[in-house]
Order: C-alpha cells, then sequence, then structure tokens
C-alpha cells in the first residue's frame, strides 16, 4: 500500500474510532450472519491458538474468535492508533491478557513464528489488486500448515449491473437506520477509499497463493466471507 493510500485510509478511520462499533451493525445491513459465519470457521484442535487479526481495527472480529477460544493468543494489526486504543478497551474489559498490538502496515508485517489462523474483516479491500495478491501470498507464508484464512470483507460485483445493484441495496437499507446525515455521508466518503475486486478473481488468487479447500462461504450482495486453508 502506498504511503499516501495509507495516509488516507488512517485519517478517516482515527476520525471514526469512537463510534465505529456502534455505526457498524447499521452499516452492515447482514451485520450478524456476516460476523458469526466467519467467527464459525476458524475450526482449531488448540486451546490456545496464535491468531493474527489483518485490518483489526477495534478487535470486533477478534472478540468473536475469544468467544470459542477464549485462551486464544491474539495480535492484532492496524494503521489506526486510535481503532487500537478502542481495542485495548475492549479487551481490557474482557480481561483477555494474551493481546499483542501492532500500529502499521500488514502488508510488510512478519512474524517469526507461524500462525495457526489469520482473520481479516472489512479491511483488504482497501488495498489495490496488486497488492491483495501479494497479501495472499504472504498470508499463505505466514499460516502453519493446516492453518485457516478466514476474509470477511466486500468484493465489486462481476458486472456493472450487479454492482450497481449491491451499491442501490446498501444505500437504501443503511438510510433507513437512524444513522445522522453526518454519518452516513461519512460513510459514503470512506467508500471513495475502497478497490474492491471480484469474488471470483479472488478466489483465484488464494488459490494460486497455494491455499486449498477455497470458497465462499457466505454472500449476502457484495458482503462476503472467504475461507482458506493450508494444508
Amino acid at each position: 500500500m502506498t504511503d499516501n493510500a495509507n495516509h488516507q485510509i488512517l485519517t478517516k478511520f482515527d476520525e471514526i474510532a469512537q463510534k465505529y462499533d456502534s455505526q457498524r451493525r447499521k452499516l452492515i445491513p447482514c451485520f450478524d450472519d456476516f460476523y458469526n459465519t466467519a467467527a464459525s470457521l476458524v475450526q482449531l484442535d488448540q486451546q490456545a491458538p496464535r491468531i493474527l487479526d489483518l485490518g483489526a481495527g477495534t478487535g470486533l472480529f477478534s472478540s468473536y474468535i475469544l468467544r470459542s477460544y477464549p485462551e486464544a493468543r491474539l495480535t492484532l494489526i492496524d494503521l489506526s492508533t486510535g481503532m487500537l486504543d478502542i481495542a485495548k478497551e475492549r479487551f481490557a474489559e474482557t480481561g483477555a491478557s494474551e493481546v499483542t498490538y501492532h500500529v502499521g502496515d500488514y502488508s510488510t508485517f512478519d512474524d517469526g513464528e507461524p500462525y495457526d489462523a489469520i482473520i481479516s474483516s472489512l479491511s483488504i479491500h482497501h488495498l489495490e489488486d496488486e497488492a491483495k495478491q501479494a497479501l495472499y501470498a504472504h498470508i499463505f507464508h505466514l499460516l502453519k500448515p493446516g492453518g485457516v484464512f478466514v476474509n470477511a470483507d466486500q468484493v465489486l460485483g462481476k458486472t456493472p449491473f450487479l454492482d450497481g445493484l449491491y451499491r442501490s441495496d446498501w444505500v437504501a437499507k443503511i438510510e433507513a437506520t437512524d444513522l445522522s446525515p453526518e454519518a452516513l455521508q461519512a460513510a459514503y466518503e470512506r467508500t471513495k477509499l475502497d478497490k474492491m475486486a471480484p469474488l471470483d478473481t479472488q478466489l483465484g488468487w488464494l488459490r494460486d497463493s497455494g491455499f486449498s479447500d477455497v470458497d465462499c462461504v457466505y454472500k449476502s450482495y457484495n458482503f462476503v466471507v472467504m475461507l482458506a486453508r493450508k494444508l
């Protein structure tokens, strides 16, 4: 990701950090199915698995993982200090002790010890296509054999008609909520940072990176949950 793109994303998400979780349920029409499905796909043999959350934000996705794996050793990485500050508050309240935080670009993050699972939600669609492909290969490298990658994200419609359908459905649903005009406008501004790619293209990139059992397990318009395993 370029420094300028990083700065734009950092600025937008630092601005929204305090309100992010309360608004997210309203901005994701399929919120419960989206996160519950994604979390359910992290199925591991260990009681205390090592899990890396890319673009972790406020730690929402990781908090779902802790419901099944309360002893998980979590590593959260995000560009936004403001977002990670909220995550620290979240996990301090729940008593989670095995949480490490990194402020930075996850595209270049590395670790000497591989992970049992790598997760991400609503982040990778901010990367250019070439960077997405490179990241998927990097994620494969960071996983243990038998590890899983779960990406809950937004995708581009495979045709202009379908993409327009996705967009109009989302706009209609969020404008039917009690979000303020200012919050709606801020959400529309953040979508200008999106660089979404079609679902089938991304599943192909995952296979090309070496992953097996690659699938889209859940889809509601452009909200999808992708699964990939490293055998």
